[in-house]
């Protein structure tokens, strides 16, 4: 694995925690193992490692459970956004790709945990598509980002903002 000397920052859903990187490695992966879909309530944990000692919260600080002896996840207690996944031994931890501002910029390279992949996965280009709730659904958009309080994909000096 690879270090990457880059800038990277990102958080959970409400802005209650934040953090910022420094340096990432060229592991962005997804896990399919039964662990990974219940910890990310999805089909997949989408992750990226960073080493430990590249990464600083700059808000909050996350909530863990320990799923295993052995590793340690990371999410929002307010929001519950899962942020990471840390083998405790070492010198890295995965943040979720999803939890990035930027995430484009880490395709996954590798898939793991594969005899838990669900049979149906591959399926998932072929489904009917629609645009996004804009499009389909403009009067529920519109109240929606009226009463939008998710956290905005940068940093801010200050969550919620203030008016």
């Amino acid at each position: 694995m690879n270090r990457i000397e880059t800038q990277a920052s990102g958080g959970c859903q409400c802005g209650a925690v934040r953090y910022r990187a420094s340096a990432m490695l060229d592991t962005s992966h997804i896990c399919h193992c039964r662990m990974c879909q219940k910890a990310a309530g999805h089909y997949f944990a989408a992750l990226v490692g960073v080493p430990k000692d590249a990464l600083s919260w700059t808000r909050g600080a996350p909530a863990t459970f320990k799923s295993s002896d052995q590793v340690e996840r990371g999410f929002c207690r307010d929001c519950g956004t899962p942020l990471y996944y840390d083998y405790t031994e070492s010198r890295h931890l995965s943040v979720t790709t999803g939890s990035l501002d930027d995430p484009a910029r880490f395709p996954p390279k590798m898939q793991f945990g594969i005899e838990a992949r669900l049979p149906w996965i591959d399926t998932l280009p072929t489904l009917p598509q629609e645009s996004t709730t804009e499009e389909t659904m403009p009067d529920a958009a519109a109240k929606i980002a009226a009463s939008n309080h998710q956290h905005p994909d940068h940093d801010t000096d200050s969550w919620p903002c203030s008016t």
